[in-house]
């Protein structure tokens, strides 16, 4: 871009994880049912309904404001109309927040490559009702209310972006924490989060804000990048053209990879914004504000310097125990049940349970190996009572079968193979039946140690201990 930079800000719509929706008793999550099975009244925009508020939406809210250290959790919020025509918002008006939001202020720390942190400030959050869903099928325009009245956090960030991995980096670290404290699914294909970026360019180093443009519609985190990306660059040729920047509103054409403008940009004006008439104001008193935040777990990026700091990890072990929160949890259990080396559990998680997890389609809490048979199989495998083959074998027949490890050695008799007497038998009968080798091994090609190790391990299922085993081939070929 030569001299010019990006100012890019995003607005995005979270999906809380409420039994019903905000307003009525209707299912919130009906993702993959038929259209409109899962709808009332209320949520239809019937004439003559009254909204009812959902409390465990508001709770959730809070909880995720002050994850993002909100300066301002309000006492008393209001909800209001925003009104526009489109043919999914059956009342003609969507039920938001404006001027007097839940929470204001706040922010979201991004780790970046070169070891920095970004600051990424949060303008505004507020809670509001989902609109429905516009199905194209050639000339005709289909509708599905099930998504109507399905409760929204919207949350808006300050122009502080400044390029499309970065925007990218930001939707990760969101979803992340939203599901860390357990308040959405975050899944963008799903429609839990969604994303608005809006774009503009200005000199670098400069102060002030040219128009914007804002993209829509952009249902993944790489098509975000992309579609940044691809803004930014329509953008520059604009200005190196000589030509100004229009605020327009822009859709995202996942199957062609373009933008196409869909309407001018609408300002604030044009929503009529009024207070809403059915419903009271939220009022957040100070018991039930601190009730809520009492729950606030430790939160990620505090979790991982914890873990680098505490535990001694690389902070690249540190950085994939805590993508989810369950499987941070589960590194803890197995560490203070291990009462050992801390990176020796890190290393059988990353390399083998998060393979495990990924296979099976589960989160780490929903295992049936526990934390404590982790523990368990990592100490026999250290005390050398189980090869480390052996070990990871438990591993799964621990999680198939729900049994303790120490049952599944007893019972299958995979206990380590370390009798002086039957190893000596066991290397003795190789060396009889292979004299090209032993010749060969004491015609000097000494790397075939491997080989007749690699025999007796091979007779007992992997169960011989190697170091003895290597011991007593060495000294029954040298004689």
């Amino acid at each position: 871009m030569g001299d010019l930079e990006a100012v890019i800000g995003l607005e995005t719509h979270i999906q809380l994880n409420t039994r019903s929706k905000i307003f009525c008793a209707c299912k919130a999550d009906s993702w993959g049912e038929p259209p409109n099975t899962n709808i009332c009244p209320v949520c239809t925009g019937l004439p003559g309904v009254l909204p009812a508020l959902n409390r465990a939406a508001v709770e959730k809210a809070v909880l995720l404001a002050g994850a993002m250290d909100a300066e301002a959790i309000q006492p008393l919020s209001y909800f209001a109309r925003k009104n526009y025509f489109y043919p999914d918002l059956p009342k003609g008006y969507q039920i938001s927040q404006y001027d007097e939001p839940l929470a204001r202020g706040g922010h979201l720390e991004l780790p970046m490559p070169d070891g920095t942190t970004r600051r990424v400030q949060i303008t505004k959050l507020h809670l509001e009702e989902d609109a429905g869903k516009t199905v194209h099928q050639g000339r005709r325009r289909l509708i599905d209310f099930n998504r109507c009245g399905v409760p929204l956090i919207e949350m808006v960030t300050a122009p502080d972006l400044r390029s499309p991995d970065e925007a990218a980096q930001y939707l990760i670290r969101l979803r992340q924490l939203l599901r860390w404290l357990g308040i959405s699914e975050g899944e963008m294909e799903k429609g839990h989060l969604r994303c608005d970026a809006n774009v503009s360019l200005r000199p670098r180093g400069a102060a002030y804000l040219n128009p914007k443009t804002e993209i829509k519609n952009v249902n993944s985190i790489d098509a975000v990048r992309l579609a940044i990306q691809t803004e930014i660059e329509r953008q520059t040729r604009e200005t190196q053209a000589g030509r100004p920047i229009e605020a327009w509103t822009l859709e995202w054409d996942e199957d062609q990879g373009a933008l196409r403008k869909m309407r001018s940009k609408e300002t604030e004006a044009d929503y009529r914004y009024f207070r809403e008439p059915d419903l009271l104001p939220i009022r957040l008193d100070d018991e039930w504000r601190d009730q809520i935040l009492r729950t606030l777990p430790e939160l990620p990026l505090r979790r991982r310097a914890r873990f680098t700091e505490q535990y001694g990890l690389p902070v690249y072990d540190a950085e994939i125990l805590t993508e989810e929160r369950s499987l941070a949890d589960y590194f803890e259990a197995a560490v203070a049940t291990y009462r050992g080396e801390a990176k020796t559990v890190s290393n059988w998680m990353i390399n083998d349970v998060l393979r495990m997890i990924r296979e099976r389609g589960v989160n780490a809490a929903q295992l049936r190996l526990a934390p404590t048979d982790l523990a368990e199989i990592v100490r026999m495998v250290e005390s050398k009572q189980v090869t480390t083959n052996t070990g990871k074998e438990l591993l799964m027949k621990a999680e198939e079968s729900g049994r303790r490890p120490a049952e599944i050695v007893g019972a299958e008799g995979l206990a380590v193979v370390a009798d002086e007497r039957a190893l000596g038998e066991l290397a003795a009968e190789v060396i009889r039946d292979s004299p090209a080798q032993a010749a060969a091994y004491k015609g000097g090609k000494t790397t075939l140690i491997g080989w007749f190790v690699g025999q007796v391990m091979r007779k007992t299922g992997g169960r011989a201990d190697p170091q003895r085993t290597r011991a007593i081939f060495e000294d029954l070929l040298s004689r």
